[in-house]
């Protein structure tokens, strides 16, 4: 019997707060009107700054994995599809705040200031993938599922620890925000965050892209109900925000922000978006994902959304077009040069950073992998 014709779940039909629908007009109703006034106060020149994050997220994604299908990285991770979860929450923070990012949060990284090309350096295995963390207030890349919401949970609680939070100077109060996916909240770390956080009144805000796919496990198999009711059995509030619409993410997640640096903890936010690429390059979604899934989504694009609110109120033109699409062909220009510059790593590199200090196994790996490659120099065979 053939599978039934792909339709939006239940979940997907579940209230959320929208500010911007995906026609691009403006929208308030009873659960987004405590956010209007956040959204009304961007100006036309922040609206325009949205955008152009968002088009640079999406060039830095088309020109990484075109590099990967082109050999020069070993795997990607996409994010198409994602922008405005990304900018939008990471436009609502302030440059003390700290970001514990997973391994998707390009656009993230893009706004604080991370020059993106060292984040290839983990994609083309040159080495283990790092920026300058205290300069950025971003933590590296986090491979392994749902761990670092314990990590920022726990940088959270030492900030509350130093006096950085709820003191009014709004210079000094600061904040944590995690990124994970809906498929992280299955993990236990996740939950156990939960339970830390409110316990101790963390400063931290829990964002939830839920992309509707762990790698190719539907969301209707992995969780009942919103995830953003998911933290509310440990007494973390949770917001679900549609994750297309860049005003309503910065919004709620400004609000979450305010709070945790004032003292209130923790919040989960649920934005619901979508991964209209594949979890990495080494995936096929096509595979378990239908046309009518992607085309769905597609009319719900986050950039062209934006788009259309700009030619709506004014503020887009030809002329500003053409220079962000100027720089995007610069930068993907830039970025192409300088990954194929990279060349190869020594291999011994691998074993370097991976301690603090001298570590007994790892210093044994090390002499292994200097005796093996020793051993094609005397005319060895592998």
């Amino acid at each position: 019997m053939p599978a039934a014709p792909w339709q939006p779940s239940a979940l997907t039909a579940e209230p959320l707060v929208q500010l911007v629908d995906k026609d691009g007009n403006r929208r308030v109703d009873d659960l987004s009107a405590p956010y209007e006034a956040l959204a009304s106060a961007l100006d036309g020149d922040a609206l325009r700054a949205f955008y152009r994050d968002m088009s640079l997220t999406r060039r830095f994604d088309e020109e990484a994995t075109s590099l990967q299908r082109q050999g020069e990285l070993a795997l990607f991770t996409q994010s198409k599809g994602q922008e405005a979860a990304q900018i939008g929450s990471a436009r609502a923070m302030r440059p003390q705040d700290w970001v514990f990012p997973a391994y998707r949060e390009h656009g993230v990284l893009l706004v604080r200031g991370v020059p993106l090309r060292q984040e290839l350096h983990l994609f083309r295995g040159i080495d283990h993938g790092g920026w300058d963390t205290e300069k950025h207030r971003v933590h590296l890349n986090t491979l392994v599922i749902g761990s670092h919401a314990l990590h920022a949970t726990g940088y959270a609680m030492g900030m509350s620890r130093d006096g950085l939070v709820g003191t009014g100077d709004p210079t000094k109060d600061e904040a944590v925000t995690v990124y994970f996916g809906d498929g992280a909240t299955s993990q236990g770390d996740v939950s156990e965050a939960f339970n830390f956080a409110a316990v101790n009144q963390a400063p931290v805000v829990f964002f939830c892209q839920n992309n509707q796919w762990a790698i190719s496990v539907p969301g209707d198999l992995q969780y009942r109900g919103p995830l953003s009711k998911r933290g509310e059995g440990f007494g973390v509030p949770g917001v679900r925000v549609d994750g297309n619409d860049a005003l309503a993410v910065y919004a709620v997640t400004k609000t979450a922000l305010d709070t945790a640096r004032a003292g209130g903890g923790p919040t989960l936010i649920e934005a619901v978006t979508f991964r209209r690429g594949a979890h990495t390059t080494s995936d096929d979604p096509t595979r378990y994902r239908s046309e009518v899934e992607e085309k769905y989504w597609a009319e719900r694009d986050p950039i062209d959304r934006i788009v259309a609110l700009l030619k709506a109120e004014g503020a887009w033109s030809g002329s500003f077009a053409a220079r962000v699409q100027e720089e995007g062909d610069e930068f993907a220009d830039e970025l192409r040069t300088y990954v194929r510059s990279l060349g190869r790593p020594d291999p011994m590199t691998m074993f370097d950073n991976v301690y603090a200090t001298p570590h007994a196994i790892n210093e044994g790996e090390r002499e292994w992998m200097r005796q093996y490659e020793a051993g094609f120099k005397k005319g060895g065979s592998r």
